[in-house]
């Protein structure tokens, strides 16, 4: 929040080296307010005790608190960076520090631990500050990439310095309020984590369904005992379903458009792009003569990737690898199709052709209306997960326009009481 000499400053507010802050609130240095752990003298540690370690692949990337941790023998460690319960660790090695890896130890059995070298772990010198004020303070993206500027070393093997982060300046409220923007933050960043607890929970259901609705068809479990089975090529399944070959469901395809390359797409534009990477919708085209937009829905099969979509909307396809398949709805209803290739277990060829051992699938084929059922329950499921999968961008870009605006004291949280 910098002003300039044609900007009023606000009532209240000073200039700082941060820019206008209220004029209660200090810059300081991390090192005022913080110190680095380190092993204190008179802790004794026997070679065969069993400490908690936290590896680089445990600390993670979005959630605030440490969850995850092994015990070793302390013989075992080696090396490693002594950590308290209740410190911040932040990753001083350059890729996983702008991955934005950091967390707050709070969850240790135990009141101190080791972690990986490549940490640094601080925890606050007085009571004049809290430990979740820094650690939200450098989730801040423009304060990362301050932080990453810092970095010294060799190209490749750049880590965040001591002296860095020591002397990174930040802006430190008073305690009340510091304990307000945390509760604040963190509120909205434990209904983020709930949100991804109930999407990796619906995502497991799905899965588990799957292997049931492929093997018993749409019956409870209850019903599953007097589904009368046959055994066939690609496994059980009920008497009534045939098992066919993988072409035979679909029609062959003889469009002629143009596949946009990658470093073409728009980011805005009338036309979504199609292509076979992760994201449903990789970018975005104008031209109209590219569109595809006929035997809608058609599958997206990537040939290199083996990711699979489910296309009802006129698209441009994107990128070489993308291949259209174009349901034979004479036979199959497109959507369980669609379900179908998902519960194939395609082996990885790493970044090579993969749809010759698609063809070589066979796919179980129940009577039509038994499909749509399948569908039909399949697709609920999806609906759920898309729904909280967008409740999380939510919460996303509300905590970090929060992050952004309470660490600048643009909104001011003086009036909220915290919960004891």
């Amino acid at each position: 929040m910098k002003t300039n000499d044609s900007e009023i400053m606000p009532e209240g507010y000073k200039i700082t080296e941060l820019g206008a802050l209220p004029e209660e609130w200090k810059v300081v240095r991390v090192g005022e307010v913080f110190e680095f752990s380190k092993k204190p003298k008179n802790l004794k540690i026997q070679d065969n005790d069993l400490i908690p370690f936290i590896s680089m692949e445990m600390i993670s990337e979005t959630n605030q608190s440490m969850k995850f941790w092994e015990e070793k023998r302390y013989s075992d460690i080696c090396s490693g960076s002594f950590v308290f319960k209740g410190d911040i660790i932040i990753a001083k090695i350059t890729p996983s520090f702008e991955n934005g890896k950091q967390a707050i130890l709070d969850e240790l059995p135990s009141n101190f631990g080791y972690a990986t070298t490549e940490i640094w772990a601080l925890h606050p010198k007085n009571e004049k500050v809290i430990t979740q004020h820094l650690y939200y303070y450098l989730k801040n993206d423009a304060i990362r990439m301050a932080l990453a500027g810092k970095m010294e070393g060799s190209t490749g093997r750049q880590r965040l310095a001591r002296h860095a982060l020591e002397d990174f300046y930040f802006p430190l409220p008073p305690l009340a309020e510091q304990q307000k923007i945390a509760a604040v933050l963190s509120a909205v960043q434990e209904a983020k984590e709930k949100t991804e607890a109930v999407i990796a929970a619906t995502k497991a259901l799905k899965k588990s369904m799957m292997k049931h609705l492929f093997t018993y068809g749409p019956v409870s479990p209850e019903e599953a005992e007097n589904v009368q089975l046959k055994e066939t090529e690609i496994g059980p399944v009920p008497e009534d379903w045939e098992v066919v070959k993988f072409d035979s469901c679909i029609n062959k395809q003889n469009s002629k458009l143009e596949k946009i390359k990658k470093q073409e797409y728009n980011l805005y534009g009338r036309y979504p792009v199609i292509d076979q990477g992760q994201d449903l919708i990789a970018g975005y085209w104008d031209n109209e003569k590219d569109v595809y937009k006929k035997n809608l829905p058609v599958i997206i099969f990537g040939d290199h990737t083996r990711i699979i979509k489910y296309i009802d909307f006129p698209f441009v396809t994107g990128a070489d690898g993308t291949k259209i398949l174009v349901p034979n709805t004479s036979v199959v209803f497109p959507r369980f199709f669609y379900y179908s290739l998902l519960n194939l277990k395609i082996p990885s060829r790493g970044y090579n052709r993969h749809y010759s051992l698609l063809r070589d699938f066979k796919i179980p084929l129940p009577p039509l209306p038994i499909q749509q059922k399948i569908a039909s329950i399949l697709s609920a499921i999806d609906a759920k997960i898309e729904a909280e999968e967008n409740k999380k961008k939510a919460l996303e870009k509300l905590f970090k326009t929060l992050l952004d605006n309470l660490m600048t004291a643009k909104i001011r949280v003086n009036h909220l009481e915290v919960p004891s």
